[in-house]
């Protein structure tokens, strides 16, 4: 798990970059697309102006909703083609945040065996009862590890809206932080517990 979430680590540094620097590789073609649609709008309407007039209310109206449409599909075509970068850019940050969210479920998952009270009082098993060999001190430590785990995840998940103002991925970070918290306040409730164990035992 932790190694895992150290090549995370790695890759959000790589990915962050890349979320920070512009995309000519996008913005090049996507400027070329925009000025197609320019020219071409343009044209249309210098089209317009070289016809005659309407001969008729029907023909102007049929004219207006035409010009109308092409005014859509415009606004359209153009929103996509600014836009390519930004949803590119959307699509690498909510992956990564996936796979953060997924290291987040990993640690909480690991701490379904992770119960104080065993170390008081063990308990009958049985042969598909889960081995449970650590001490108090080592369980402390581990637990202590995995909210340090999960602090490091929340804290990669903002990195990807430091030059991002996309709501999307801040939602997303939003719930990863909100998860990471709550996942963290579980672990320090069994932290608490041991601690008190080691209290009332007199030990460190």
């Amino acid at each position: 798990m932790s190694g895992e979430l150290t090549k995370l680590a790695d890759e959000s540094r790589e990915r962050v970059e890349k979320l920070r620097r512009p995309n000519w590789y996008i913005r090049v073609p996507a400027a070329v697309g925009l000025v197609l649609i320019v020219i071409a709008a343009v044209s249309a309407l210098w089209s317009l102006r070289t016809q005659s007039v309407f001969s008729s209310l029907s023909d102007f109206f049929q004219g207006l909703e035409a010009a109308i449409n092409d005014v859509i599909f415009l606004g359209i075509a153009i929103y996509f083609v600014v836009t390519i970068e930004s949803r590119w850019k959307r699509r690498l940050a909510l992956r990564a945040l996936d796979e953060l969210r997924s290291i987040a479920h990993i640690v909480d998952m690991h701490q379904l065996t992770k119960d104080p009270e065993h170390v008081v009082a063990p308990r009958l098993t049985t042969a598909s009862s889960p081995a449970r060999t650590m001490t108090r001190r080592e369980l402390a430590r581990y637990l202590a590890y995995c909210s340090e785990s999960l602090a490091i995840t929340s804290k990669l998940a903002a990195l990807h809206v430091e030059s991002m103002n996309d709501s999307v991925v801040l939602d997303s970070v939003n719930g990863i932080q909100g998860l990471t918290v709550g996942l963290s306040g579980k672990i320090w409730q069994k932290i608490m517990i041991l601690d008190t164990i080691a209290a009332t035992e007199g030990g460190p």
